[in-house]
């Protein structure tokens, strides 16, 4: 079974959707009719920064991400399950019927409008441990005016709340154990918190003037991590509650696979949900074969840092029992990754050898049964170890993990801006 999923804000970058708006003309014209500007020259000018906004990002994100969709559904069968990334969530609905592309426009910027006003609050992200971890430590250290936002990943979370409580708690945070990153957002207020209630009450009354269809297809609510409830009324209080109540990415994810969902198609031009997916599904995998859990540990080394460079987003969800012919690749290709098998295990490898194991799970096998190849990814095996310049190592962490695009990397360092932290930025994990 298939799910679209769409991506929230965090997304947004100079450029996106190129290539794109020329094919759908008239679905742009009435977006500048709603908006009130050119939705193209925001999104690929970027002028006065404004996509740096929430007033801006969020309709711009929605626009694409339907874009996206359109051009998809020129080529691709029908999906079974749809869901979206908080934001994301308002293209799934359109995807689903539940309404029309000017209404979906019209509501994303209402909501875009109202969360843009909040102000005193803030956002972080957290890398590294549980959700129970991080419930115990605000509770140790008495930060109730922060919660957990967006459950991301496993290990990946989205702190709101008092921007002076998240500054508090900063320190403490990054002398946890197991703590990889704790990262301060670009986020105008406390998403996804019960300090958005006065926006979320606003909201809820605007949507009664909307008109609210049945989904076609099931879409999973970021509030339940389960299907969208039956009615227009539903619906409604879903989306207004969703403003103040945390995203249940993992929830979500875990229900369609549940569900028999095994091929996520992230549309939107990001991989960020598709980096998260796969977090989630190591997981579930590890949980459902315990005894297992080095060899599945091994084939998702193999799919991200062997295959993923040479054939990008589709090794995140090939079938480890598939042959690697199935990606398209030739001789020479084989050739390379065996070079890449070679640098990334520490072993001897040749072509020959791959063409004999030329499964993920064969692979792995061959791996875990050859001497010298640890069982584990090792702690540091990043290329800036040595490196020294920590302004420069958390762009290139960031990069390295998805977080910031290469070109905004680029950008930054021939600018010569600082880096506010030495940690990870997981900031373009979507927040809104």
């Amino acid at each position: 079974m298939r799910s679209y999923v769409f991506p929230g804000q965090g997304v947004q970058k100079k450029g996106m959707g190129r290539g794109l708006f020329e094919e759908f003309p008239e679905l742009c014209r009435r977006a500048d009719e709603i908006l009130g500007y050119s939705i193209e020259t925001l999104c690929l000018e970027n002028p006065d920064r404004r996509l740096s906004r929430t007033e801006y990002a969020q309709p711009a994100i929605y626009v694409v991400n339907a874009l996206h969709y359109l051009a998809a559904c020129r080529q691709d069968p029908p999906v079974d399950y749809l869901a979206g990334h908080s934001l994301g969530e308002y293209d799934a609905l359109l995807a689903a019927g539940v309404f029309d592309f000017d209404a979906g426009l019209t509501v994303v910027k209402r909501r875009a409008e109202l969360m843009g006003r909040a102000d005193g609050g803030g956002m972080a992200a957290v890398v590294g441990v549980s959700a129970e971890v991080i419930e115990e430590t605000l509770t140790t250290h008495g930060a109730t005016d922060v919660v957990i936002a967006n459950h991301n990943a496993p290990e990946q979370f989205v702190l709101s709340g008092s921007a002076d409580e998240l500054k508090r708690i900063r320190p403490v945070f990054e002398a946890l154990d197991g703590v990889r990153g704790f990262a301060p957002l670009r986020a105008s207020g406390a998403f996804h918190s019960p300090w958005m209630r006065t926006a979320a009450t606003e909201f809820r009354e605007f949507l009664d003037s909307v008109e609210v269809g049945e989904p076609r297809t099931p879409v999973v609510s970021n509030v339940t991590g389960r299907p969208f409830e039956p009615g227009a009324h539903a619906v409604r209080d879903s989306l207004a509650a969703q403003i103040t109540r945390p995203v249940q990415w993992v929830e979500c994810v875990r229900y369609l696979r549940d569900a028999g969902v095994t091929d996520f198609v992230e549309l939107g031009g990001s991989t960020v949900l598709t980096s998260l997916i796969d977090q989630i599904t190591d997981q579930v995998t590890a949980e459902e074969h315990p005894a297992g859990g080095e060899r599945e540990a091994m084939i998702a080394r193999i799919r991200r840092e062997v295959l993923l460079p040479e054939v990008g987003d589709a090794a995140l969800r090939f079938d480890e029992n598939e042959s690697f012919r199935r990606l398209g690749m030739d001789s020479i290709v084989y050739v390379r990754l065996a070079r890449k098998v070679q640098a990334v295990f520490g072993v001897p490898f040749k072509p020959d050898v791959l063409y004999k194991n030329r499964t993920c799970a064969a692979l792995a096998d061959y791996l875990l049964a050859s001497p010298g190849v640890p069982n584990t990814e090792p702690p540091d095996t990043a290329p800036w170890r040595e490196y020294r310049d920590e302004r420069v190592l958390a762009l290139l962490r960031d990069c390295a993990n998805g977080i910031r695009d290469v070109d905004e990397v680029v950008e930054t360092i021939r600018g010569g801006v600082s880096v506010p932290s030495s940690e990870s930025r997981p900031g373009r994990r979507s927040t809104g």
